[in-house]
């Protein structure tokens, strides 16, 4: 049993009894799911929640499902007890902590596939990841039930999709997108930043930067394959790999066309330094 500075919930029972009594009160419920290793921009998230809501549930759990065979999923940082400190010092009502066995029972045989937004991008890479997504996310908000549940932009296709995914499946909450939260030298917060090498840190803020300069290329008047090409070249030299460098359509992620740009967008890009993955992004305004 892990001795938590916060009251926490391990079942749906005892985590709907929780909020039964605040809905009894006539309160207001937000939600930010995460996979743990909580950093700043994590607790950014929880600070806008509680912005809009009256309690705030904070969830932690790994889902396999969006791991596929040969990422880091044992490896992934578990640090339930700082979390907990955390969530406690950030003023967080309650945390979740399911188990597999929660939230994929025995004889669970039900996946949800979005297109629109999962096409391309991530998908091309990890072509299991929103399908694993989805369904957990689909998940914990039938679980929790909250009035708002707050992404992140840092994973801009993943906020996309989960729009897209409450839209279409009516589940009657407000997603909320948190800004980004980054290092002074500009590098997204991930917990997956714990991975890297102190050379490679250095290197990694390289992505922000080239990020920037392809959306001032854009707003610039660049035509999207001229400044596409440019920020390709960079991370190609500044990177061990480069999954994607794009700009897409910023409400929907749908290709642009090859002239200079006329619609906001979003540029993004996913590399890799050794083993780590970093992805990140930034908007683009057309000139």
């Amino acid at each position: 049993m892990l001795n938590l500075q916060i009251p926490s919930a391990t079942t749906v029972s005892s985590l709907r009894a929780r909020i039964r009594s605040w809905r009894d009160e006539r309160l207001t419920v937000g939600f930010v799911p995460t996979m743990g290793a909580l950093h700043a921009g994590h607790l950014a998230l929880v600070q806008l929640a509680k912005a809009q809501c009256d309690r705030v549930v904070a969830s932690i759990y790994v889902n396999p499902a969006q791991f596929a065979p040969g990422e880091d999923f044992e490896a992934y940082p578990r640090s339930v007890i700082e979390d907990s400190q955390q969530l406690t010092e950030a003023h967080c009502d309650l945390i979740y902590l399911p188990t597999t066995e929660v939230i994929y029972p025995e004889g669970f045989a039900t996946s949800i596939s979005v297109a629109g937004p999962a096409e391309g991008l991530e998908s091309d890479a990890r072509p299991h990841f929103f399908n694993g997504v989805a369904t957990v996310v689909a998940k914990l908000l039938n679980q929790v039930r909250p009035d708002v549940a707050v992404f992140g932009e840092k994973d801009y296709q993943q906020l996309l999709v989960i729009r897209q995914l409450v839209r279409d499946l009516d589940l009657g909450v407000d997603i909320i997108a948190g800004e980004t939260v980054r290092e002074r030298d500009g590098l997204a917060l991930s917990s997956r930043n714990a991975y890297l090498t102190p050379q490679d840190r250095q290197r990694a803020a390289q992505l922000n930067r080239i990020l920037r300069q392809f959306a001032a290329d854009l707003a610039a008047g660049k035509t999207v394959p001229q400044a596409r090409q440019t920020a390709l070249e960079a991370c190609e030299a500044g990177f061990d790999a480069v999954d994607y460098v794009e700009a897409r359509c910023a409400d929907t992620l749908a290709p642009l066309g090859d002239a200079a740009l006329e619609v906001p967008a979003r540029v993004l890009a996913a590399v890799r330094l050794g083993s780590t993955r970093l992805i990140d992004n930034c908007a683009a305004l057309p000139s």
